[in-house]
This record gives C-alpha cells, structure tokens and sequence, in this order.
C-alpha cells in the first residue's frame, strides 16, 4: 500500500529560517574592524612621543555610519593593547562588544560625539608641560608660528571635573566649541583633544605638549612676544588650507 502524500500547509511541518542577529552582523562589519585597528596603533603612538607613562591615557574614534565608538580599555598596559581587546561602545559610553571594562574616560569621550558630530577622534593624556600648564589653570598663549599653525589661538583651559560620568566631557565640549584649539587643558587634570579622527587627534595631542614645553622655556628667559591677531589668522589659514601635498591645481606652494 502506497501512503499518500498531502501538500495541505496545515499539515505540512513549518519550516524556521534562521534570524540573523542585528548585533551580531553590525560587529562583523569591517570598518569596526578597522576602526579597532587603527585605535589600537594610535595609542603606541602615545608611548613614541611620551606622552603617557604606566596605563594613563586614552584614543577613541567614532565608528563612521554607526552611533559607536572605540575606546581602550581600562588599565591595560599599552604593550598588552591588541586591536582585539579595543572596546565598542555607544555613544552614551555602554559597552557593545568587548571582554575588559572601558577607559574610565568613557563617558566623557561619548559626551564629545553626542555633541560635537564633527569629531572622529577624541585623546586624553597627563603629558607633562601641558598638564603643568593644566595644573596652573593657565592657557598657553600662542606666541609661537607652530601655535598658529595647528591651534589657531591659545590652548585654552577647561573646567575642574571629577573623573567617572561626563561632566569631563560637558567642560570640554563647553570650552572647545567654537574655539580654533583642537586641545583643551582640563584643569588640574590634563589635555584632551579632539579632530576629524583619531590620528588629527593623537596630532593635536602631539603638537599641544610641543608648544607647552616651548613656551614654558621661553617664560624661564623672560616674557614671550605675542602673534598679532590679523597674523595668527593668516598663519592658520595657510597650514589648514594650503600647507602641505595639495589636490591637482594647488601645487607648488610648500613651506
């Protein structure tokens, strides 16, 4: 005897198709995986310029088309950071994806993106003449070509602000909004800067201690001479716009 099949879709089995897990395909997305690595990099070159000792100090990027960021996680030492534990987070400082707790500026690195949308990169570090300058409460005056080149003003100083939630980000957001400076000296604190990603950012961070030092030793020989203001303006518009490897057309003009 020959059973009889039916095609009856109430008796037929139900077939499941598998649910694709929204987190799970956001991370397998190659510009976090991209990201991830160039955050990681980035913080070595922390430890090339000196600018942090033992685990002080941080990077982070926004992930581009994705409210999220990368951050590195808390007090691992700067040759243990793999691109692999680097920490996603949202941008409200919630981990995402990650086996270690994330920087204890976290929050403040979040507080940056949410407000300011065009930052890409955000760095902190205790570097040591402009977190002396930090320590005075004191903006470093731009008194020096560099200054005007990168800065566009002096470093200003940011408000006192206890380290855990975003009142560090809320004073930097405050301070740097409408100001040239990319770097901001929070007082008693240290220097955080900002930049179209992360590498402007650990730049910024670089050049900030470098005109730090300057300064400082040229007020140990006397009072240093200001920029005129019409000059910072001229000086800054050339290194923004027409300093270095230029786009077809714009050749030629070099330092």
């Amino acid at each position: 005897m020959t059973e009889r099949t039916t095609d009856d879709p109430r008796t037929a089995p139900r077939r499941t198709e598998p649910v694709a897990d929204p987190a799970t395909e956001l991370l397998a997305d190659p510009a976090i995986g991209l990201i991830r690595r160039q955050v990681s990099d980035l913080h070595q070159e922390l430890v090339r310029y000196r600018l942090v000792v033992w685990t002080a100090g941080n990077v982070s990027a926004r992930v581009p088309g994705h409210d999220l960021m990368v951050i590195k996680p808390s007090g691992v030492s700067y040759e243990d950071l793999t691109p692999e534990n680097m920490i996603v987070c949202d941008l409200y400082g919630q981990v995402v994806e990650g086996t270690h707790n994330p920087s204890s500026d976290t929050a403040a690195h979040a507080y940056v993106y949410r407000n300011m949308p065009e930052v890409g990169g955000v760095v902190h570090t205790h570097s040591t003449y402009a977190t002396g300058w930090a320590a005075r409460g004191e903006a470093v005056p731009c008194v020096v070509t560099a200054m005007a080149d990168e800065f566009g003003a002096e470093i200003p100083v940011g408000p006192f602000a206890l380290i855990g939630d975003d009142s560090i980000g809320q004073g930097i957001v405050a301070t740097l909004k409408g100001h040239r400076s990319p770097a901001v000296l929070m007082q008693s604190h240290g220097v955080f800067t900002i930049g179209k990603d992360a590498k402007a950012a650990v730049k910024a961070a670089v050049m900030c201690e470098d005109v730090a030092r300057t300064v400082h030793i040229s007020r140990q020989l006397g009072e240093p001479v200001g920029i005129a203001a019409p000059d910072i303006d001229s000086l800054h518009d050339r290194y923004q716009n027409v300093y270095g490897q230029q786009p077809a057309g714009r050749e030629g003009v070099q330092e």
